[in-house]
């Protein structure tokens, strides 16, 4: 009978769902639809407005805790690091955005000192610099339809944690990113040293871009409640990176053409620049996860083994409920109706009525 149950629940579910038409223009339709359904444009308008407050908060939080690391790499360390952090910001943004914002802000912030990182102004910086995660996990349940599988008090927490996560990642890799390409030639032989010279200054970006891609890939795993295996989310990571840049560099000639024919901005251009490249972040991120949605409605991923074993548990559970409330509503009518049950004792087994 429970098996039974299962069977019917199963094939009701097949013939209920029709698997997808496949392929790649369907693919892009049905990440389009998706992303407008969720309101994508919304969704990174929320994403730009949390990035921008939450960047002195990052900051502070990122440059005050390299004072902790500063003894294992040198003292030089965290000027390699500002300049590090200035130099990839002009490979993103625009040289206005680098020059009146993200340098002035982080030398401001790295007059602070150490002492800051034990404030509770500095844990308020937690707080608020994570707003811009819990931005991005809502944005990344809601492209999978899990939005609300988690409770929404320990969703932010959970944003929170991986913010720290981040963060204590970043204090740890951005020192390693910064002073890498000088220490790494030093480990070869001298004749060896121009040539892996050359090879790093190559290299270098292409492997920041790489590092970033799998970072957002771990992202999109980290960020569901029911979670996809970690490679689901390679295609939505690098294609959030080529909407990113082709966004940043249209953007960049855009502020470059707009320039040149006298309509200004005035005070408010380099702020509304910031913002327009904090949008194409959160679109882009967006978009990935859309993506990654779509490729799972079209082509689902197998379940684990542990998936497996929960599924069946929860069918067992299921259909173990629906036989009792089967056998609870045939108790109920039979006390509704008792003359019925009595009849149908006494009724003959070929239907006859009884003789008097």
């Amino acid at each position: 009978m429970l098996m039974h149950v299962m069977t019917d629940q199963a094939t009701s579910q097949t013939g209920d769902t029709a698997a997808p038409r496949r392929g790649p223009w369907r693919l892009v339709s049905r990440t389009m639809s998706k992303a407008w359904e969720g309101n994508l444009f919304s969704e990174a308008a929320e994403a730009a407005f949390w990035q921008v407050l939450s960047l002195p908060p990052l900051l502070l939080g990122l440059l005050g805790s390299l004072g902790f690391v500063a003894d294992w790499f040198g003292k030089d360390v965290i000027a390699a690091v500002e300049a590090d952090i200035i130099d990839i910001s002009r490979t993103a943004f625009s040289e206005s955005v680098v020059t009146q914002i993200i340098q002035p802000t982080v030398s401001d912030i790295l007059t602070v000192g150490r002492g800051e990182i034990v404030s509770v102004g500095f844990l308020i910086s937690l707080w608020a610099g994570s707003s811009a995660m819990s931005s991005f996990v809502d944005a990344i349940t809601v492209a999978h339809g899990q939005y609300g599988v988690r409770n929404e008090v320990w969703q932010r927490i959970f944003a929170l944690l991986l913010y720290v996560l981040s963060l204590v990642l970043l204090v740890i890799g951005l020192p390693v990113l910064a002073l890498g390409p000088d220490l790494l030639p030093k480990l070869f032989p001298v004749p060896w040293r121009d040539t892996v010279t050359s090879w790093v200054d190559v290299t270098y970006y292409p492997i920041i871009g790489l590092l970033l891609v799998l970072a957002l890939a771990t992202l999109y795993k980290l960020a569901l409640p029911r979670k996809l295996p970690w490679h689901r989310g390679l295609p939505g990571a690098f294609l959030a990176m080529i909407v990113f840049l082709l966004s940043s560099i249209g953007l960049r000639l855009y502020i470059g053409w707009i320039t040149t024919t006298g309509y200004t901005y005035g005070a408010l251009a380099t702020p509304i620049a910031f913002l327009l490249f904090a949008f194409f972040i959160g679109l882009a991120i967006v978009i990935g996860a859309y993506f990654n949605a779509a490729i799972q409605d079209m082509w689902p991923a197998r379940m684990t083994r542990r998936q497996r074993r929960r599924w069946r548990r929860l069918e067992i559970e299921r259909a173990a409920e629906q036989i009792r409330s089967t056998d609870d509503e045939g108790d109920w009518k039979t006390l509704e109706d008792p003359d019925r049950q009595t009849s149908d004792d006494h009724q003959p087994s070929d239907g006859r009525s009884p003789k008097v």
